[in-house]
């Protein structure tokens, strides 16, 4: 399958160029050349007045079309759930399942290992890069949406399920408090990534975290400790750290754009992905659904439950860029980067996404930087139309 894409604006994930053009070989980035007149056996794509940049990947998607991670999620709800957000350039993702059950966590693992025996083919499947466990070991006093019934300690079992080989990159949200560092340090020996998030802990609770492989903190600012000026509390040691990750939801309501500015400039470059926390309302028509027997509605832009608890978001990885564009004021190439490169880097895949070079995966986006609606997608070089 032979493929090349002209005269777009291509964010390469390094910069921008111009009169380029890049072909597609089998499922990979073939190489960047000039804009030709014609090139025999490719299949063209004409992408005049849009950019083509990496495809967005996101670490955080609760659901989407109607479908929630949470609940008896077969494989056609999943790939419900990727189409929706392949729509707005999400290429990669983290199906993310929100504390519950333990037979719920073992039903989502044996989903997420039926959808990489997809992986490659011509479906939104491919998406699918892993599982994102948010929770249950989490911290009741900053539970947020998550049902307090459900959060507990680790089960005697839990390092085997939540961090088995076979279902691909394994991200697990945790109170480090909560679990102490020798369950960390077990995560991470078996090649999980653990962020913070839910934690009431404070700086030196981080600090044993970190030391025992912390990874990131999953949506900063939000259901984690302040920063105070005698006790810098999960944001600033979050802040503080060099070397960890920060998911951030750039929907305006989560973070103040003042906040987002100030991380931003704290955190060394590219340790700042964007994520979405998206729940089933991202590209469906409905404007509530369900989740652990407590109504979640859209009110303006604003994920929430009736009491006006944040609930997740109804953000796009699209809107994200908006918003980084928009509302705080970066560039777009640093906000694409935000959304591929980092992200790329935070799970370890950044040898083969995040970048359009030669022999990295054809996971692309083409958008309308003046509408912000994205055109075409291509997950493994397969392409579709939006």
């Amino acid at each position: 399958m032979r493929q090349i894409l002209m005269h777009a604006r291509l964010f390469d994930g390094r910069q921008f160029h111009a009169g380029k053009a890049v072909t597609l070989e089998d499922g990979r980035i073939g190489s960047i050349i000039d804009s030709p007149n014609a090139l025999g056996g490719y299949e063209t794509h004409d992408l005049t007045g849009l950019v083509l940049a990496p495809g967005f990947i996101d670490t955080q998607v609760n659901g989407g079309d109607g479908v929630m991670i949470n609940g008896q999620t077969s494989l056609s709800d999943m790939e419900i759930m990727t189409d929706a957000h392949r729509a707005f350039g999400t290429t990669s993702m983290l199906p993310t399942l929100i504390s519950d059950e333990w037979n719920a966590m073992e039903h989502v693992a044996t989903i997420i290992r039926q959808v990489h025996r997809h992986w490659g083919e011509d479906s939104s499947l491919s998406a699918i890069k892993g599982v994102h466990f948010e929770g249950p070991y989490l911290n009741p006093a900053r539970k947020g949406v998550h049902p307090e019934h459900h959060l507990r300690a680790p089960e005697e079992n839990a390092i085997d399920l939540i961090t088995h080989p076979d279902l691909g990159v394994r991200l697990v949200t945790l109170a480090p408090e909560k679990v102490g560092p020798g369950f960390i340090r077990d995560c991470v020996s078996h090649g999980a990534l653990v962020s913070a998030g839910h934690t009431a802990g404070n700086y030196q609770d981080m600090a044993a975290a970190i030391r025992a492989g912390l990874h990131g903190f999953t949506h900063l600012f939000n259901a984690m400790t302040p920063m105070g000026s005698r006790e810098p509390g999960v944001v600033g040691s979050a802040l503080d750290d060099q070397d960890t990750w920060c998911g951030l939801i750039a929907d305006g309501f989560h973070v103040h754009p003042a906040s987002m500015r100030n991380a931003i400039k704290i955190k060394p470059r590219g340790k700042i992905m964007l994520v979405t926390d998206a729940m089933a309302t991202v590209g469906s028509s409905e404007t509530s659904f369900t989740l652990h027997g407590q109504k979640v509605s859209v009110n303006n832009g604003r994920c929430e439950l009736a009491d006006g608890t944040l609930a997740g978001s109804a953000l796009t990885m699209i809107g994200a860029v908006r918003n980084v564009v928009e509302l705080i004021g970066l560039p777009l190439s640093e906000a694409l980067r935000m959304a591929s490169r980092y992200p790329a880097s935070f799970m370890r895949l950044d040898t083969s996404l995040g970048l359009i070079a030669p022999e990295y995966a054809a996971d692309l986006v083409a958008f309308d930087p003046a509408t912000w609606t994205v055109k075409h997608t291509w997950i493994n070089g397969f392409h579709r139309a939006h």
